[in-house]
């Protein structure tokens, strides 16, 4: 039977069709009579999104193998690759007439192609990722949103630049109206809407809108949260007036959804299928969704390995020990515990499941120290937060909440008397560990969005990023060290000795650097998923790479 073993990235609808992109690399097409699957495609890598034309005869790709790809349909038989980027597509969609294809990635590039997969046209100016985009209903304009805050137009006919709007802040999905209004939600959970040159921000969520779907048919816009949330709106008026609001299951992943042909909303999750929305019922059918088995983190102490993934499900040694029923990212050890969070923004006591404290937004890393005696964890949000918690006999108390960063926290490291963390959007921090001030920063400190972090010493802190390097840095500057990966650096970590590192990529490849002789000495790839998380086992004497086919892989060094 065919189903995804990854989460749904992507959606897509028409007619009788949902399309569904998969972080398993495949690209699905069900039938909405029974939500069955009828055929699939492949890419290389990890597929971001899909769209169908306007007449319904074929669909569009776009994938982490720096390509998009035309498919027909229902056949699913691959018929143009899109091949020019230079990093991830994130999106692509056909134009108005269904002639044109536009394409957005990592590069930072808006490309314009004919059917036929030749590139006619490329727009730059973007200087940070291109996340989303949009035709214009006359098909005589793209517009185009980013990690840099600003929405742009771009002129096919003239091949320029028309115009932008500089939002100042991270958005990630946008939608445009017949009559050329912009619909676009932001990462501090607002709508923003763009008429006539003028910008209105209506806040309507506490996390990062993720998706923005419109109805212009019920002059509706849903919009879709890591708060948790779904909300729909009626913007008839100026002015978005609420009409409903959802709590979004666990199993649904806020990145992905669509309105289907019958009125219905289908949305992405962590499972083998899509969930769909009933608004006249107000009710979620997540029957069929059952979450993979993709491993999200590993971690070792007391001479075990604990895993946690898509499903929550903690396991010791390979076998099941507790289920936080949600999406984790994370697992820490601190004392006698062990803690584990993710995507609903709960942190757990993984060995029993209590839920010990709420945040507004997912929790994406953590790390766990001890002052003065006293233990402690200090967790980082997706919303730029280091929530730092003193460890109690049986509970947890928040004693300082840092907005370090204006994106997600992506890695925390302890030295003495330094917390160390690096975010989404290149900049890195140091802050004092017991006032908590900060005492460094860098911005850009790598080219691409900083993936992980560790310690290597007292004085010297190892980054990741999405431009495949390695930087070393100490208190004056920076070593930087070209990686032999091919694709972005997702996890890091250090051997026991402190004398190698191990770093693992999107790509599942493993690279394992020797800190004495400062180069690359070993580099492998044992999966073709991505390896999530990399850890020190002392047991084995050897690292341990963990990926998203739910697989764990030894890596011995040198």
């Amino acid at each position: 039977m065919i189903s995804h073993s990854g989460p749904i990235a992507g959606i897509a609808t028409y007619g009788e069709w949902v399309a569904t992109a998969g972080y398993d690399n495949r690209l699905i097409l069900w039938s909405t009579s029974n939500q069955k699957a009828v055929a699939m495609g492949m890419h290389d890598h990890l597929v971001n999104s899909c769209a169908f034309s306007h007449d319904g005869q074929y669909l569009i790709s776009a994938s982490s193998d720096y390509s998009a790809r035309i498919w027909s349909v229902p056949s699913m038989r691959l018929l143009t690759v899109l091949a020019d980027h230079q990093d991830d597509v994130d999106m692509a969609a056909f134009s108005p007439n269904d002639q044109l294809v536009a394409t957005c990635a990592l590069d930072r590039v808006v490309r314009i192609y004919d059917r036929h997969g030749v590139c006619l046209q490329e727009f730059k100016g973007h200087t940070g990722n291109v996340l989303a985009l949009a035709w214009t209903a006359d098909g005589k304009k793209v517009i185009s949103t980013s990690v840099d805050g600003t929405i742009r137009r771009w002129s096919i006919e003239e091949g320029t630049e028309l115009s932008r709007t500089d939002l100042q802040v991270r958005t990630d999905s946008l939608e445009i109206s017949s009559s050329g209004v912009v619909y676009a939600g932001d990462d501090l959970g607002r709508i923003a809407i763009i008429k006539n040159g003028k910008t209105h921000f209506h806040s309507a969520h506490q996390a990062g809108i993720k998706k923005v779907v419109l109805d212009e048919g019920k002059s509706q816009l849903i919009c879709l949260s890591y708060d948790g949330w779904m909300s729909i709106w009626d913007i008839a008026t100026e002015t978005p007036v609420e009409i409903s609001r959802s709590q979004l299951p666990e199993c649904i992943w806020a990145r992905s959804a669509a309105v289907a042909g019958d009125g219905s909303i289908v949305a992405g999750t962590f499972g083998a299928t899509y969930a769909t929305y009933d608004l006249a019922k107000n009710a979620w059918d997540i029957a069929d969704v059952h979450a993979g088995n993709a491993i999200n983190a590993v971690h070792t102490t007391k001479g075990h390995v604990y895993t946690i993934g898509d499903a929550g499900e903690l396991r010791q040694d390979g076998q099941l020990v507790q289920s936080m029923g949600s999406l984790c990212n994370f697992i820490v050890s601190c004392g006698e515990q062990i803690y584990t969070g993710g995507q609903l923004g709960e942190l757990f006591n993984a060995l029993t499941a209590e839920v010990l404290y709420k945040h507004h937004s997912p929790l994406n890393c953590a790390a766990a120290y001890t002052d003065d005696g006293k233990p402690y964890l200090v967790l980082g949000t997706y919303t730029g937060e280091l929530l730092v918690f003193e460890i109690k006999k049986n509970h947890v108390a928040l004693i300082q909440t840092l907005k370090a960063f204006e994106n997600a926290v992506k890695g925390i490291s302890i030295a003495q008397g330094q917390i160390f963390s690096v975010c989404a959007n290149t900049r890195i921090a140091w802050h004092d560990l017991k006032t908590f001030e900060q005492l460094r920063f860098k911005n850009c400190a790598h080219e691409k969005i900083v993936n992980d972090c560790c310690m290597i010493d007292d004085d010297h802190f190892a980054t990741i990023s999405r431009d495949k390097t390695l930087k070393i840095w100490n208190g004056s500057g920076h070593e930087s060290f070209e990686s032999p990966h091919p694709n972005s650096i997702k996890c890091i970590s250090i051997s026991a000795d402190r004398r190698q590192l191990a770093s693992g990529s999107y790509g599942g490849t493993v690279a394992v650097f020797n800190l004495d002789e400062r180069r690359w000495t070993q580099f492998e790839r044992p999966t073709m998923a991505g390896i999530s998380d990399i850890t020190w086992d002392t047991k084995q004497q050897s690292f341990i790479a963990a990926s998203y086919d739910g697989n764990l892989y030894p890596i011995h060094g040198n």
